[in-house]
């Protein structure tokens, strides 16, 4: 060895330190016996400093050649991916005041870490849902469920009931009609615009049981990118009021239109609102009597209370769910495999590419109705958890 070897050696990896300590600690970060006191906090009461710390400090990703240099990366990566998981199991119930930008950069990081089914937490989770919900006996109004006699209560008028007679018990279909349940692959098809141009329509058709919101087109050149396989498709009454006319004069337009789905189930709320019961049986009649292959279900109201009920022990207390985290919840029960695509919120992309609010359109919820972060939140803890995946990009083409 040449003199003076080893404290060039020492001399060298004390400089390589350095410089990984500044590439790893922003300027702006807070000194190290701080983040260890905030980390302490974090894990124990669950402060807004969880989200802080992920959305300020971007995880690197292993860019060396030196095996040992990338075993040492590999394992910071590794130990940041856990602290991230941490840092969202101690997110509190609000998350008001964080902006798009924060989103965005939570994103970033979440899309460094590798995913992986977590089977124990998703069995936990799907436990709990079962618990206070069952959407395997309840999720739809079946004849099982709902005898002749009933008084259904609604969903949001609480204090509003439809006597169940014959002339409506014969609506329902006699049990859960999902029969090969538990389905393998699920895909939850989201209308989000950053579907556009992501090339998903493959990997969606594979799956066993493809659920979609809201009447979304699928023909053309978007089944690319979203896919045109349907098995369940939720129907709001106000698309066939605005749209389609209540089914008078645009009735031939409207059977046109679902017959793209298939032999898909279209789901409406019937008993969530009063106002809602008509619509809905008034779609009914229009598939029985065209003898359309589409068949009818309608939410169970006492399912959706259960839900809501739910999600609000974990902050999410709007008006109403939106019908992706209705749909996303069942499909947990319903599947072993769940798989969330155009789920996206924000205005744009974390590349700061311009996106639109549908795939289809640019027009905006009503304010006030759902509320987006919060429900984002939850399931962005739910992939970060390993119970679901969510697509936050363009899907790999084979």
């Amino acid at each position: 060895m040449r003199p003076g070897g080893a404290p060039l050696a020492l001399l060298a990896s004390l400089l390589l330190l350095l410089l990984l300590r500044l590439l790893w600690c922003p300027a702006d970060a807070p000194d190290s016996s701080r983040l260890l006191m905030e980390e302490s906090r974090e894990a124990t009461h669950g402060t807004f400093a969880a989200l802080r710390t992920l959305s300020n400090r971007a995880i690197p990703v292993p860019s060396t050649t030196n095996s040992t240099d990338l075993k040492e990366e590999s394992l910071q990566l590794s130990e940041k991916c856990t602290k991230l998981h941490y840092g969202f199991k101690a997110l509190p119930n609000q998350t008001k005041g964080y902006s798009e930008d924060d989103y965005l950069r939570i994103i970033t990081n979440i899309q460094s870490c590798p995913w992986k089914r977590q089977a124990e937490e998703y069995e936990n989770f799907r436990a709990k849902l079962a618990s206070c919900c069952d959407a395997i006996q309840n999720f739809v109004v079946s004849q099982n469920n709902t005898p002749v006699g009933t008084n259904m209560t609604y969903e949001v008028e609480s204090k509003k009931e439809i006597p169940i007679r014959q002339n409506i018990f014969h609506m329902f279909p006699e049990s859960q009609p999902f029969v090969e349940y538990p389905y393998n692959q699920c895909a939850v098809v989201g209308n989000g615009g950053i579907l556009n141009r992501s090339h998903c329509g493959a990997e969606i058709d594979k799956s066993d049981f493809v659920f979609r919101c809201n009447l979304p087109p699928t023909t053309g050149n978007v089944s690319k990118d979203v896919g045109s396989k349907t098995n369940l498709v939720t129907v709001n009454p106000s698309i066939i009021t605005l749209k389609y006319g209540n089914l008078k004069e645009k009735k031939a337009v409207f059977l046109e239109d679902i017959s793209t789905y298939g032999d898909a189930f279209l789901l409406l709320p019937a008993f969530s609102f009063r106002a809602n019961t008509g619509t809905s049986f008034k779609v009914y009649f229009t598939l029985k009597e065209s003898k359309a292959r589409q068949k009818v279900l309608f939410f169970h109201p006492k399912y959706l209370k259960h839900l809501a009920l739910f999600w609000r022990t974990k902050g999410v207390t709007a008006y109403r769910l939106s019908t992706g985290l209705m749909i996303t919840s069942v499909a947990v029960e319903l599947c072993e495999n769940v798989k969330l695509y155009g789920f996206w919120p924000f205005s744009r992309t974390v590349e700061d590419t311009p996106v639109s609010h549908h795939y289809y359109d640019n027009k905006l919820p009503k304010r006030g109705f759902h509320q987006m972060p919060k429900e984002y939140s939850q399931i962005l803890q739910l992939h970060v958890k390993g119970i679901l995946k969510l697509q936050f990009s363009k899907c790999e083409v084979a």
